[in-house]
């Protein structure tokens, strides 16, 4: 038997690596994704080794990440519930697909994963194998009664790893998860539970990693202008730039200014309702952006019927559904609309805002003669309106005379 499995090196995953190999006798293989959570990567391949690991993979999917799964999502304006931006949503079905790949090439029978039975994340993971491969295995330690028994909560999972020696993070006096990529850091479960529990206060606020608390941000406000082609950010500041570069730097601006916090109780695709809190500086700022340009260049019944999807195709990614023909159906319907979403935005972040001062496109559909109050001749004839009106408010006088209108 042969395991390939999803690794990140934190808490469950380390106790996983040992367990999968005590119980089922098998060779793993450990996978972990760069999908820009930096530091975190540094030893895990020594790491894994040390702890039952015959072989280990670290792939650098940074820019696939940003390009062919952030983009296309903010091409979208997907937001979950209108606060989650799907930061760790959005890396499963890559990381999940990555992991398909390895299974493929190690000719393995099996993988594994670290997600809970409670989470989004077994979704996820498990929907993006069954579209991709549907002969693989898939083994999920902690749907599986037996582990846990062995394993009831986090101390006992940290105590396992101090009795084997394996590092981690996670510790008794910070009883919380965390998940970094290039677009979010996720913070969940533990201290985190009670939805009443207040993370930014003075004695709790070091839990942040990406920005600093709004009122720690400069007194001083910064200008930052992104420029957008057919949807996409193509450079910060007139620097053309990567798609991962692009969040890099928006990242670095946004947690400057204390841009991107989320503290929210969402409803999970299982059925319960979980707290999370998260960063999102970059991504925070990229789509206001780009609502911007939207704003000049979509055709408003265009923009409308496409913000019709936004909530079907935040579920989608929320759920695990990335590879199902739905969502590829929805992106095919975004991406037309994006084909003149091009041109430049300038923004003001200060102290956890983001204040829109211009927008400009050469494919503008705003046209000044017309929107204009001061009497500048267009091809607008204010004089149509009326009839416009009547007819619009047929329906309604009909209403009144037949019906005696609305009761008020």
């Amino acid at each position: 038997m042969k395991i390939v499995l999803a690794y990140s090196g934190g808490l469950d995953t380390s106790v996983i690596v040992k367990w999968l190999k005590e119980t089922y006798d098998a060779e793993i293989i450990t996978f972990a994704a760069d999908v820009g959570q930096e530091e975190e990567l540094k030893g895990l391949d020594k790491k894994a080794k040390k702890t039952g690991a015959s072989k280990h993979y670290t792939l650098d999917l940074v820019e696939e990440f940003a390009s062919d799964f952030i983009y296309p999502m903010i091409r979208a304006n997907a937001i979950y519930e209108g606060q989650y931006y799907l930061g760790t949503s959005i890396a499963r079905p890559l990381i999940a697909k990555a992991q398909v790949d390895i299974a493929r090439k190690e000719k393995a029978d099996t993988v594994a994963h670290g997600a809970t039975g409670k989470g989004n994340d077994q979704c996820r993971f498990e929907l993006t194998y069954m579209a991709l491969a549907p002969h693989l295995r898939i083994i999920a330690p902690w749907k599986m009664e037996e582990y846990r028994t062995l394993f009831p909560g986090r101390a006992e999972m940290i105590a396992y790893c101090a009795k084997h020696k394996i590092p981690v993070e996670a510790s008794l006096k910070k009883p919380y998860s965390m998940d970094r990529n290039l677009l979010h850091i996720s913070y969940e479960a533990g201290i985190l539970e009670d939805p009443w529990f207040d993370p930014t206060t003075k004695e709790n606020k070091g839990m942040f990693k990406l920005s600093v608390s709004p009122e720690d941000a400069p007194n001083k406000p910064e200008y930052v202008e992104i420029e957008f082609v057919k949807g996409d950010a193509v450079a910060v500041n007139g620097k053309k730039m990567t798609p991962g570069n692009v969040l890099r730097t928006l990242n670095k601006l946004g947690g400057k200014h204390g841009i991107g916090r989320v503290d929210l109780v969402e409803n999970r695709f299982v059925g319960m309702k979980s707290r999370g809190v998260y960063e999102t500086p970059g991504g925070t700022i990229l789509m206001q952006a780009h609502r911007q340009v939207e704003s000049l260049t979509l055709d408003r019944e265009v923009l409308h019927l496409r913000d019709s999807f936004i909530p079907k195709y935040a579920e989608l990614v929320y759920n695990g559904f990335w590879f199902a023909p739905e969502r590829e159906m929805l992106q095919a319907m975004v991406d037309e609309s994006q084909k003149y979403v091009t041109g430049t935005v300038r923004l003001k972040l200060y102290k956890g805002n983001i204040i829109t001062c211009g927008r400009k496109s050469k494919y503008s559909l705003y046209d000044e003669k017309i929107a204009s109050m001061e009497g500048v001749k267009s091809w607008y004839n204010q004089s149509d309106a009326t009839g416009f009106i009547r007819l619009n408010g047929l329906r309604l006088r009909a209403r009144n005379l037949a019906q005696g209108g609305p009761k008020l």
